[in-house]
């Protein structure tokens, strides 16, 4: 039986024809939408949820409209939170599965620290560290969308019971701080790694910056431009 080829790219994905430096398309316009849509919905449910939290930030009301508006807006941007991560969550899931050059990059963290890339595996578009905060992110906006469906007392809370309800809050809180650390590591990630920013910006980076950190997502799409050179 003919083993599968294993694809580390997106149909999307491909080496622009520019250059010096040779540009890479890593992500379209539509992803590019959905990954802000994303962002700016988990910054607003973090900014009210930590209004709602505690009484020294309800200040952050304001930002809102009030702490009554607050408590109303913030279980329905959790709803535009959960349904663009799920879009995004469709398009990228295959390309964040563990592979075994993940557990290599692992076992070499402390290179990468280092940013001593000659001695980490070749990697296709994600690394590791990157897979997991996906994974982190996948798992606990859906940790948060159950509880947070059991707590919205406007609509939904009246199907649980009250000590269930009390189990949610518990467990709703602990996953938003998890979040927001997963989300601070996420953007440290893109500013202390140069040139990946531009690709949630621009939906591009340089060929070097390709070679250096994805080199088999690289070689994939040279070998697809091969194939198919009027592309």
């Amino acid at each position: 039986m003919r083993r599968a080829r294993r694809v580390y790219s997106q149909s999307g994905d491909r080496i622009e024809e520019v250059g010096p430096p040779v540009e890479v398309r890593r992500y379209g316009p539509v992803t590019r939408v959905n990954h802000w849509i994303t962002a700016l919905s988990l910054i607003l449910l973090l900014l009210s949820g930590l209004a709602l939290f505690d009484p020294a930030l309800f200040f952050l009301t304001g930002l809102f409209g009030g702490g009554q508006t607050t408590r109303w807006i913030h279980p329905i941007i959790g709803i535009v939170l959960f349904v663009s991560f799920f879009i995004l969550f469709v398009r990228l899931f295959r390309l964040n599965l563990p592979r075994r050059e993940d557990a290599v990059w692992v076992s070499h963290f402390k290179d990468v620290l280092k940013d001593e890339e000659e001695k980490l595996p070749e990697l296709g578009k994600y690394n590791a560290g990157q897979k997991f905060i996906f994974w982190a992110m996948s798992g606990l906006i859906l940790v948060l969308i159950v509880t947070g469906l059991m707590m919205w007392e406007q609509y939904t809370a009246h199907l649980v019971s009250i000590p269930v309800r009390r189990v949610a809050t518990l467990i709703h809180a602990v996953a938003a701080v998890l979040i927001i650390c997963v989300f601070i590591l996420h953007v440290y990630a893109a500013f202390w790694t140069r040139g990946t920013l531009s690709a949630m910006t621009r939906g591009t980076v340089t060929g070097g910056w390709s070679w250096k950190h994805h080199r088999k997502w690289l070689k994939e799409l040279a070998r697809r431009r091969q194939s198919d050179p009027a592309e």
